[in-house]
C-alpha cells in the first residue's frame, strides 16, 4: 500500500493476545495501527486522530462492543466510520445486532487473517466510494428524498422474488433481473443506488457483468454487493478485486441482506448531507454570494430578485448588479453549466470568476452596451484554461434612468420577457449569442427596448420553465406568461407570481429557481 493512500486503523480489545496478533497483521499489510484496551481509551484515540477504520470486540469488561458502537454512531463525525466486529459469537441474532447497532461486518473468533485483511481493504474502500459516489449523487440527485432504488440480478427466480418483497417491504424500490444482459440493461434504465447481484449465473456470470459495469463511466461508481452461494476465499478475493462494496452469502437470509443494503443506503446519505453542510460552510468562510440579500436602488426603476437554490445546495444560478455611474446599471443573470458534474458543483468558484472578468471588462470596454462586454468576457474565459471544461449562460442589461432605455444582449440564454403592462401583451425577447466559452470570437449583438411607465422586464432561470406540477404537466414558456398576465397594477408583480408559481408546482421545484424583475415607474 503506497504511503500516501495509508489508512489508520483502531484496533479495540481488552485481550492483549489478540490485539496484538491484530495489530501485527494490519501493520504487516501497509496499515497503520492504534490500539485500545477498551471503549475509553479508544474514545480518546477518536478525539485525537483520525481513522478509517475501526475493528472492536464485542464481550469487553468496561461496555460491551455493541454499546460502544451505537455511541459512536452518535456523533456525526462517526457517521460512515467503517467499523467491524472481532467477536467469538456466532449466532444470526449476534451478527443482526451488529449491524443494527451501525456495525458493517463481523468476524467470528478464530478468524484467518487474509480473510479479515481482505474484510477490512474492502470497507475502507467502501469508504472512498461514499465520498465519490455520495457527492456525485447529491448533485445529480434528490438528497435523501427518493425511495432508494436497487437493481437484484439473480438467475433464480424464486430467491431473485423473495429478497424483492423483503426489500421492498423494508422502505427500498428493487427491480429485478433474471439474466445479466437483462440486468445491465435495467440499470443503465434505473440508476440505481445499489447493485446487487449473484455470481453463479448461466451465459454471463457476476464477475462478467461486474467488468462490464466498471467499464461503463455512468454506472461504474454505484455501490455493488455479491449475493452468492459461493464462500470459498479464492471467490471472495475475486470479487473484492473488481471493487465491489460487499459480499453476502445467500444463506444469512434476507434480513441480513436488508439491514447490509440499509447500512449501505445510510452512510450515502449522510455523506451527501456532509457534503451539502461543507459546501455552505465553504461559501460562508469565502463571504461570498451567489445572490445578493438585497437588490439596488435606481432611479426611475424598482428591481426585485426571487432566488431559492435546490434542495438548498448552494449553487447553480447567480445573479449580481454594478452601478456603473448614477444614470447606468448593469444587471447581471447566469447559470452555470458544464460538461462535467463538478461544473455545478464549483458554481461558487466560477460565479466569481464570472464576476471578476466582468468588472475586468466594465472597466476596459469603450462604450458601455451588453454586447461588448459578452465580447471580451467571452474571450477571457475561452483563455482560460482551469475552466475550459465549463460553460454559462449568461444574460446582460444595461438600463439608462435618464432616456429610460435598456441595452439587452445574452449568451445561451433564455427569453427575456417584456411585459406592456398597458396594452397587456408580452414579448419574448431572444438574443442570438452562444454560451461563453465556446469559441473564441462569438458574436453577440445587443437589442435597445424603450421602457413607459410601468412596463417590465423580467429575467428567469430555467428551473422555472421546467418545474412541473403533481401531473408531471411542465409550468412552461405559457405558464410563465400566463402568471404575468395575472398581476394587476397594485400588486407586488414578484409576490404575485411566487404566488402563482408555488400553486403549480405545491412548492416543489425540479433546480435552482430565480427571476428577476425590473419595472419602470
Amino acid at each position: 500500500m503506497p504511503a500516501d493512500s495509508k489508512k489508520t486503523i483502531l484496533v479495540i480489545d481488552d485481550d492483549i493476545t489478540i490485539r496484538k496478533l491484530l495489530s501485527y497483521h494490519l501493520k504487516n499489510n501497509g496499515f497503520d495501527v492504534f490500539e485500545a484496551v477498551g471503549p475509553s481509551e479508544a474514545f480518546a484515540h477518536l478525539n485525537q486522530n483520525k481513522f478509517d477504520l475501526v475493528l472492536c470486540d464485542v464481550t469487553m469488561d468496561e461496555m460491551d462492543g455493541f454499546t460502544f458502537c451505537k455511541q459512536v454512531r452518535e456523533k456525526e463525525e462517526y457517521k460512515i466510520l467503517p467499523f467491524i466486529f472481532v467477536t467469538a459469537k456466532s449466532g444470526i441474532e449476534d451478527k443482526e445486532k451488529a449491524i443494527e447497532v451501525g456495525g458493517d461486518d463481523f468476524i467470528t473468533k478464530p478468524f484467518e487473517i487474509q480473510e479479515l485483511i481482505m474484510k477490512v481493504r474492502a470497507l475502507v474502500r467502501r469508504a472512498d466510494i461514499f465520498k465519490i459516489y455520495g457527492a456525485k449523487r447529491i448533485i445529480e440527485q434528490t438528497v435523501s428524498q427518493s425511495t432508494p432504488q436497487i437493481v437484484l440480478i439473480d438467475d433464480d427466480q424464486s430467491l431473485a422474488k423473495l429478497f424483492q418483497y423483503n426489500l421492498n417491504k423494508s422502505g427500498f424500490e428493487c427491480h429485478i433481473a433474471f439474466n445479466a444482459e437483462d440486468g445491465l440493461k435495467l440499470i443503465k434504465k434505473v440508476n440505481p443506488d445499489i447493485i446487487i447481484s449473484d455470481i453463479m449465473m448461466p451465459k454471463i456470470d457476476g464477475f462478467q457483468l461486474r467488468k462490464m459495469i466498471l467499464e461503463d463511466e455512468q454506472i461504474k461508481a454505484i455501490p455493488f454487493i455479491f449475493l452468492t452461494s459461493k464462500g470459498s476465499e479464492n471467490d471472495i478475493l475475486d470479487g473484492y478485486d473488481l471493487g465491489i462494496t460487499d459480499y453476502v452469502l445467500k444463506t444469512a437470509g434476507p434480513r441480513v441482506v436488508v439491514a447490509k443494503v440499509s447500512a449501505i443506503i445510510k452512510s450515502l446519505g449522510k455523506e451527501r448531507q456532509k457534503v451539502v453542510s461543507e459546501l455552505h460552510s465553504a461559501a460562508d468562510s469565502m463571504k461570498m454570494k451567489v445572490v445578493p440579500d438585497e437588490s439596488p436602488e435606481f432611479d426611475n426603476f424598482q428591481i426585485k430578485h426571487w432566488h431559492v437554490p435546490f434542495q438548498g445546495i448552494p449553487g447553480g444560478d447567480f445573479i449580481d448588479y454594478f452601478r456603473f455611474n448614477e444614470n447606468n446599471l448593469v444587471v447581471i443573470f447566469g447559470d452555470v453549466m458544464g460538461k462535467k458534474w463538478g461544473a455545478w458543483y464549483f458554481a461558487y468558484a466560477y460565479a466569481g470568476y464570472i464576476r471578476s472578468s466582468l468588472r475586468v471588462a466594465l472597466q476596459s470596454v469603450s462604450s458601455l452596451t451588453p454586447a461588448d462586454i459578452l465580447k471580451k468576457l467571452n474571450l477571457a474565459v475561452y483563455n482560460d484554461a482551469k475552466i475550459s471544461e465549463v460553460f454559462t449562460t449568461l444574460s446582460i442589461l444595461v438600463f439608462d434612468n435618464q432616456k429610460m432605455k435598456a441595452l439587452y444582449s445574452g449568451a445561451g440564454d433564455l427569453p427575456l420577457i417584456y411585459h406592456n403592462y398597458e396594452n397587456k401583451i408580452i414579448h419574448r425577447i431572444q438574443s442570438n449569442g452562444v454560451l461563453l466559452g465556446f469559441a473564441p470570437d462569438s458574436d453577440y449583438e445587443n437589442i435597445e427596448i424603450t421602457l413607459t411607465k410601468n412596463d417590465i422586464l423580467y429575467l428567469m432561470s430555467d428551473g422555472i420553465i421546467e418545474s412541473r406540477n403533481s401531473n408531471g404537466v411542465q409550468f412552461g414558456v405559457n405558464g410563465l406568461e400566463e402568471a404575468l398576465l395575472k398581476v394587476e397594477k397594485d400588486q407586488a408583480p414578484v409576490q404575485k407570481f411566487i404566488s402563482e408559481f408555488s400553486s403549480f408546482t405545491a412548492g416543489k421545484f425540479e433546480d435552482d429557481i430565480s427571476l428577476i424583475m425590473i419595472k419602470a415607474l
